[in-house]
This record gives structure tokens, C-alpha cells and sequence, in this order.
């Protein structure tokens, strides 16, 4: 089984900015091209999970219902599109509470791939992607393998790249463009 990892806020939705969060589902705002490059992936064969760190909860910066409502809006947004995502994975944690599920740990990475094989599917390591708008997304998908694309739709931005720890598999402009990456690998 193929499966795309996806950070959120910053390769889905607009990046809110360096110690900021996405409080409500009126600061939420999908990036362009999402739903297609989205519907690409479906069309490609990926399971589609999304993970994200969310220290908003436990910092009292929004509550777990806000996190809960901008979810449900999001998933229906992309339902509309006919677009299937397996599921949604969200660390609250402060990030003192040294939990296992914070990336740039695996514990979140873990739950999604325990809940494929739930349905009877495996993850195929070699041919799965974890895509993210930091080097913690980086760290965090080969910490088990996977193949990484930094997006520079958010976070981190191409002129770090000397003070990079961690040196993603590839690098893109966006979503669309991780997208087009993808497809063209799995087509070879």
C-alpha cells in the first residue's frame, strides 16, 4: 500500500506564521491547488494521512473543540471534492511534555500505519511519502523510511538550505508541485 503523510498547516492550509496558530475555521485558508494535487493522489492509488503537531490546544491558544470543528470543515471540504483521506493524527502536546506522538518523533506516524492494518492493508516504506513544511516533517519521515518532500509553502523557505540537519529525498515549490514528483516516480 502507497501512503502520503502530510503535515497540515503549511502544505494544506496557510502557514499562520512562526508561533502562531490556526485558531478557528475562519483563519483557516487551504493553499491553492491542494484539492487537485489532493484528487491526484487518490487518482494515483496513496492513502492519504494527515499529521500535525497542534500545541495550540495545550498552549490555550485554541480549544479542542475549535481543533475538532476546523477538522470536521476540512474533511468535508475535501469530501465535497471527492477527495478520501484515511485519517487525520494531531499531537496537542506542550512541547515540555515530551510525548511519543510530537514530531519529529514517530508516534503519530505509528497510529496511522496501526490503523492500516486494521483495514488489512500494509504500508509499501519504499514507495510512501511524508510531505512537510519543516525539517521536523523531514526528520520525522525518514525516522522510518519514508521518502521526503520539503514544501516551501510555509515554514521553511530555500535559502536555509545550508543550515539544513536534515536533507529531504526532494524539495518543491507547493503541494501541486510534490504531487507532480510523485506521479512521475510512480510512474517509472
Amino acid at each position: 500500500m502507497k501512503v502520503i503523510f502530510l503535515d497540515r498547516d503549511g502544505v494544506i492550509n496557510k502557514y499562520p506564521g512562526d508561533f502562531l496558530y490556526v485558531t478557528s475555521w475562519e483563519n483557516f485558508s487551504f493553499l491553492p491547488y491542494v484539492k487537485p494535487a489532493l484528487k491526484k493522489l487518490n487518482a494515483a492509488g496513496f492513502k492519504i494521512f494527515v499529521i500535525s503537531n497542534q500545541a495550540g490546544v495545550s498552549k490555550g491558544a485554541y480549544s479542542q473543540s475549535a481543533l475538532d470543528l476546523i477538522t470536521r470543515n476540512m474533511l468535508s471540504e475535501f469530501q465535497k471534492h471527492k477527495i478520501k483521506i484515511e485519517g487525520v493524527f494531531y499531537c496537542i502536546h506542550h512541547p515540555d511534555d515530551n510525548c511519543g506522538c510530537r514530531k519529529p518523533k514517530a508516534g503519530l506516524l505509528h497510529k496511522a500505519i496501526a490503523k492500516l492494518k486494521e483495514t488489512g492493508n500494509d504500508i509499501n516504506i519504499s514507495k510512501s511519502y511524508f510531505i512537510g513544511d519543516t525539517q521536523r516533517d523531514i526528520q520525522t519521515g525518514k525516522s522510518i523510511g519514508l521518502k521526503t518532500i520539503l514544501v516551501f509553502s510555509g515554514k521553511e523557505k530555500p535559502e536555509n538550505r545550508n543550515h539544513w540537519e536534515h536533507l529531504p529525498d526532494f524539495t518543491a515549490g507547493d503541494l501541486r508541485e510534490a504531487v507532480k514528483i510523485i506521479t512521475k516516480a510512480s510512474a517509472t
